[in-house]
């Protein structure tokens, strides 16, 4: 497993540091959350505060996970395979491409461990994770999937 750059700020400090969203909005997201449940990220997107691809690029400074836009990336056929349309689906990711035994995976949410550990017991792979917007994943599941299960 590779080592990673990890900033100890959580997700609304550094949002908030680049001007994406100011602490009452912070403050609403976070009471939301406890809620309803779920990911900050996702809450906030929610609620109209930030975009996307805003808590996306957060991610990959906090943890040092590299951003991956799926919008314009072809995936080989054979590379979706690898992964069960309905564990791409369970856990918001798709497999992007295989070089000798390692496995990149684009994920909405790459702390996610037990999904990247089920990756590797499955594909008998080493996996590397980048980080995509959840309707990007949506869509490339879709894409890729749809004759599948």
């Amino acid at each position: 497993m590779a080592t990673r750059k990890i900033i100890n700020k959580q997700l609304g400090e550094l949002l908030i540091e680049r001007n994406i969203i100011n602490q009452q909005q912070l403050d609403k997201a976070l009471v939301a959350q406890k809620e309803r449940s779920g990911l900050l990220g996702e809450v906030l997107v929610d609620l109209g505060f930030a975009k996307e691809e805003d808590i996306a690029q957060a991610l990959t400074a906090q943890y040092g996970f590299p951003y991956l836009p799926l919008s314009n990336y072809e995936i080989n056929p054979e590379i979706i395979n690898i992964v069960p349309a309905r564990v791409a689906r369970q856990f918001m990711l798709v497999p992007i491409d295989k070089i000798g035994n390692n496995l990149t995976l684009a994920m909405s949410n790459p702390l996610n461990i037990q999904a990247v550990e089920d990756i590797e017991l499955l594909s008998g792979c080493n996996v590397q994770t980048f980080v995509s917007t959840s309707s990007d994943i949506k869509r490339a599941i879709a894409k890729y999937y749809k004759d599948k299960e």
